[in-house]
Parts: C-alpha cells; sequence; structure tokens
C-alpha cells in the first residue's frame, strides 16, 4: 500500500514538473516573439527581420548626421556613409518633407543598420550602415492603360481637372504636340483624346507614365501623334509617319495667352502713339519659365533700354529669336553660351518699358522681323524607311483606340 502512495506521488510530481516546464517553455518563446518584431522583406528588397522600423520625414535643417545620430551611430560612421551616398546621390538633395525609413536592431542598444531615402514614390536610396555600402533602387511599378477623351473647357488644365486626372498629362500632351499648337490659342470646342499608361506602386498612383497615342483637334484641324520606340528613344509621329518635332517649338512659353500679336501699326500703351510691334506679347505671371523655341547660341544677354532684360538667340545663318522684359535670366544664360530647344533661358517680368509683366517675344528672319504666329516649320526627322512596316502596325492599332473615344463627350473607359 506505501508503494503504490509513493509511486502516485511521484507521478503527480512529474506531472507537476513537465507542466511548469511546458509553460515556461511557452512563455518564453511568447517573450521572444513580442522582444522581436518579424518582419517579411520589404518594398526595398532588404532583409530586415528582426529589426525595428522607424518612418519620419526630412525636417527644415535636419541633415544626415541629426538623422542618424540618435539610433548609436558615431558621427565618424555618418561622415563616411555621407561620402558613399554622395558618390550615388547629393545629400543636399535631401529636401524637407521626404520621408526615411530607419530599420534598427530591437533591443536597447538600438543601432541603426539601415538608412532607406525616399527619393521619389518610386525611386529609393539606401545605406547599409554596419557595411558602409550604398545603392539606388527602384520600387516595383506596375503599369495600367487609360484612354481619355474631353472637350476643352476654358483650357486644357480645366479640361484634365475635370476628368480627375494628373496635372502631368496636359503637360506631357504640350510636349508631344508643342511644334503644332499653339496651347495659348486653344479653344472651347477643341478636343483631345489620348492612350496613356499610369504607374502605380502597390495600390498607391504613382504617376503618368507614358502617352502611347493621342489626336487633337484644334480650329477643326487633327493633330495625330503615334509613339514609337527607335535606337534614339520613344519619338512621336504623325498619320505619314513624320516626326512631330520641329525645328522650332510653337511658342515660348507654356500655358499662357497672347495678349498682343504681330502688327505693323499697334498703340502704344505706354508711349501713347502708333508704331509698329513686331512681336508677339504674351500675358504670363512673373517668373514663368521662357524656353528656347530653338537650338542656337546666345548673342546677346543684356539690359537694353525699353526691352528691358533681353535675351537674343542666333539659331543658324537664317533664324534668330528675340525675349524681352525678362526679370531675370536663365542658369549660364550669358553671349556665346550654346542652348537646346526649351532649355529655360529667363523669366517673365515687367523689365524696361512695360505696362505690366508679359514676354515680348521676337522672331528675325534674314535679319527680317517676321509673324512668328503665320511660320510652318518642316518636320525635323521623318520616320526611317526601315521601321516603316513595324511602325504602321502600331499605328494600325493605336488608331483603333482613338477612334473609339473621338467623340466630343468627355468620358473615360479603361483598356
Amino acid at each position: 500500500m506505501q508503494n503504490k502512495i509513493n509511486f502516485l506521488g511521484i507521478f503527480l510530481i512529474s506531472l507537476f514538473l513537465l507542466s511548469n516546464c511546458s509553460n515556461e517553455k511557452s512563455n518564453l518563446v511568447e517573450k521572444n516573439k513580442k522582444s522581436v518584431k518579424m518582419k517579411p522583406d520589404n518594398e526595398y528588397l532588404l532583409n530586415v527581420k528582426g529589426l525595428a522600423e522607424i518612418k519620419e520625414s526630412v525636417k527644415p535643417g535636419q541633415n544626415l548626421a541629426d538623422m542618424l545620430l540618435p539610433y548609436n551611430i558615431s558621427y565618424s560612421i555618418v561622415v563616411k556613409l555621407a561620402d558613399e551616398i554622395n558618390k550615388v546621390y547629393s545629400v543636399k538633395k535631401f529636401n524637407t518633407g521626404k520621408e526615411y525609413v530607419i530599420y534598427s536592431s530591437d533591443d536597447s542598444l538600438n543601432i541603426a543598420k539601415y538608412f532607406v531615402y525616399e527619393i521619389s514614390s518610386k525611386d529609393y536610396l539606401v545605406a547599409d550602415i554596419t557595411n558602409n555600402k550604398v545603392w539606388l533602387g527602384k520600387k516595383e511599378v506596375t503599369i495600367v492603360e487609360h484612354a481619355v477623351s474631353g472637350i476643352i473647357d476654358y483650357s486644357l488644365f480645366t479640361t484634365i481637372g475635370k476628368l480627375h486626372l494628373s496635372d502631368n498629362l496636359a503637360f506631357k500632351l504640350s510636349d508631344i504636340f508643342g511644334w503644332q499648337i499653339d496651347f495659348y490659342a486653344i479653344q472651347d470646342g477643341d478636343y483631345f483624346s489620348v492612350v496613356f499608361e499610369e504607374e502605380y506602386v502597390g495600390d498607391e498612383f504613382s504617376g503618368i507614365g507614358a502617352i502611347k497615342s493621342a489626336h487633337f483637334v484644334h480650329n477643326k484641324r487633327d493633330y495625330y501623334g503615334f509613339a514609337f520606340n527607335v535606337n534614339e528613344g520613344i519619338e512621336y509621329y504623325d498619320l505619314d509617319g513624320n516626326s512631330l518635332r520641329r525645328a522650332f517649338l510653337k511658342a515660348p512659353l507654356k500655358f499662357s495667352r497672347i495678349s498682343s500679336k504681330f502688327s505693323l501699326s499697334r498703340y502704344h500703351p505706354v508711349l501713347k502713339i502708333y508704331r509698329p510691334h513686331t512681336g508677339i506679347d504674351y500675358a504670363a505671371g512673373v517668373g514663368t519659365p521662357v524656353q528656347a523655341v530653338g537650338d542656337g547660341i546666345v548673342e546677346s544677354a543684356v539690359y537694353s533700354g525699353g526691352a528691358g532684360n533681353y535675351v537674343k538667340i542666333k539659331h543658324n545663318a537664317t533664324y534668330t529669336s528675340g525675349y524681352m522684359h525678362l526679370s531675370k535670366y536663365g542658369p549660364g544664360i550669358r553671349k556665346g553660351a550654346r542652348v537646346r530647344q526649351g532649355d529655360i533661358i529667363g523669366y517673365v517680368g515687367s523689365t524696361g518699358i512695360s505696362t505690366g509683366p508679359h514676354l515680348d517675344f521676337r522672331f528675325w528672319k534674314n535679319n527680317q522681323p517676321i509673324n512668328y504666329l503665320t511660320m510652318e516649320f518642316p518636320s525635323s526627322n521623318p520616320i526611317d524607311p526601315k521601321y516603316k512596316t513595324e511602325f504602321e502596325k502600331l499605328k494600325k492599332e493605336q488608331f483603333a483606340k482613338l477612334e473609339l473615344l473621338d467623340k466630343p463627350t468627355p468620358y473615360e473607359i479603361i483598356l
């Protein structure tokens, strides 16, 4: 009887010890689970399991040292890291408000292991602090093709806004047709159709991608643009395979309005007399960028009496352009500087004899002033014949998509 009691006692004690050991092991596992945040590989393609994630944004006046020193990184390491970062991306470009992420050890030491700076919604910079290595990366982007059509209501921007689309679509359209259409002169009743790409990072809209094809009706005249990738990159061609690119842009500003046209006898609002006005006035706010209408060399960039701050560009032996009343000159603009079409040569102002901010734009052919608005310049680069068959196939596909949208009513479809 006594043996049975002893055996039962030992059995009960064993059960208690096993149960207690199991509970301690379970508690230890739970404790470890709480102390280590097990994070999966993330959008930066980093193995950050076991690390704490801290998301911040750059504060005014904050530099790299301000961001990293609180995470137990020595100043000497920060200096070395900054040298590595500058090899791929200047730390001076770290802008206020931009997001950055720090991955640190998830313990009381809280030592930073990785630093990630969000350059854009798609591009980022990674600094491996432990190994003093830096590289640039891109997030995975999903492309969604869209097609949209709209009637111009006051301006292209207004119409794009009513369609709940990014303003960048308007800028891209103006770039494509910048040689054919004066976007200051578009009017109610003009309309457009466009097939384009939208980019998403995860579920977040990242931006407007490439425009694949577009149709713009201005003054009852049709303009088409089809994106085609050749060796030099994407170029836009019309129905006949001629490049939309011309030797000169249609206008020296984007999205403004003409306040005075070319005239041989115009009443001057300041001098109160009639005299020739051999230029085109574009009304725009002070600081609006002014672009060179074509490639050339700066002939002069000086203050010139009634013309105020004035830039004159010689494009070739035949054509010259002039830009008056500028508030200031563009970067590097001085006599002898070489400029490319679209370069910013100055900013709208009201210097010299002027009643308000505007650009007085002049154009000369063989040193004689001409009306730029009436000029038609030939295509600068027709498509290479060896690509003609491929282009015709692409044009047919894109033309069919545009035809689905060519109705004078704003609406959108997803292809």
